[in-house]
């Protein structure tokens, strides 16, 4: 798979580093599978022969004049973390030349990806004009009232709409790079999201390795999304399978199988990543409760220490930058 990582001045570090890894990886493992080439072939490309990171690291790219149409092009975030600074940067001129060749690019034929704040590039460039997409969650209220045709969502980690696929968040652009590897090589998807996350050692990694499963087969794909927009609701076996049109016993099976836990367990862990999210926007843990489909926030409590290991009050803090 030829890729092509576009990368613009200020582009955020963490984020274009974290693709870079993650595609490097999976090469070094396909190759100790014996894989005799390389899965993914990367090309950093730019407006101009070099740029400066967030951090002001010099970064050689190939200019986009002379770089060939890939399969995909990748666009990492840019380090501008408010509505005011994201401005500034989307009229820059190097910005607005790069969304005129997101244009030709994908006009051509290409697919395109955005993690994060690089996918308001995509949607300056019109791709996201009347579909899905997802963005940073602390950015969405911006997104929105630029881009008022896009159907935005705050609880996707991934939005895929044809050949447009969008990630949110800062960590969305190794979910991103996941999914990018599930087309070539689910296995080797599977080896580096075991190798780089580690999913014994925290909830996001625990949480990831299901998901990443989870979009490897339709039915349990489809639950998922069922099961997103339909949060606020008490869980039923039954409903969800009558959606779903197949069997409780057939959705509980096949769940068992790829996931190794109940369709209930899997609802309660979108349930406590979508209450993460919301105390994060500042939410109170009543209203939290009501919004992931609990009568009490005392149930909410239980399952957020049982699953993270803290309390509401340790985790507030910790998203504050304090001691718990």
């Amino acid at each position: 798979m030829q890729l092509a990582i576009l990368v613009l001045d200020g582009v955020f570090d963490t984020g274009l580093t974290v693709l870079l890894d993650s595609f490097s990886t999976a090469n070094e493992l396909a190759a100790a599978q014996g894989i005799p080439f390389p899965l993914f072939n990367v090309t950093l490309v730019g407006m101009q022969k070099q740029v400066r990171t967030g951090l002001g690291l010099t970064v050689l790219v190939e200019p986009v004049s002379v770089a060939a149409y890939p399969d995909w092009v990748i666009v990492p975030a840019l380090n501008a973390k408010g509505p005011d600074h994201l401005s500034q940067a989307l009229s820059r001129e190097d910005v607005k030349r790069a969304v005129a060749q997101l244009r030709l690019w994908h006009e051509s034929g290409c697919a395109v990806a955005g993690a994060c704040i690089g996918t308001f590039l995509l949607a300056e460039a019109g791709l996201l004009d009347g579909v899905d997409a997802t963005t940073s969650w602390s950015l969405a209220p911006f997104f929105r009232q630029r881009y008022p045709t896009t159907r935005l969502s705050d609880v996707q980690m991934i939005a895929v709409s044809g050949n447009v696929v969008t990630a949110g968040a800062v960590m969305g652009h190794m979910d991103l790079a996941l999914w990018l590897m599930r087309r070539s090589s689910p296995e080797i998807a599977d080896l580096v999201a075991r190798y780089m996350l580690d999913a014994r050692g925290s909830f996001h990694g625990r949480h990831i390795m299901p998901d990443h499963l989870a979009h490897s087969d339709p039915l349990i794909a489809k639950f998922e999304r069922w099961a997103r927009e339909h949060l606020a609701s008490g869980f039923s076996l039954q409903a969800a399978a009558s959606a779903l049109a197949v069997g409780p016993r057939t959705l509980q099976r096949r769940m068992e199988s790829l996931l190794g836990k109940s369709p209930l367990a899997f609802v309660q862990d979108l349930r406590v990543e979508r209450a993460q999210h919301l105390l994060a926007m500042g939410q109170n843990i009543e209203r939290i409760a009501a919004e992931v489909g609990y009568a009490d926030a005392a149930t909410l409590r239980t399952l957020m220490r049982r699953q993270l290991g803290n309390g509401v009050r340790e985790l507030r803090a910790v998203m504050r930058g304090l001691d718990p």
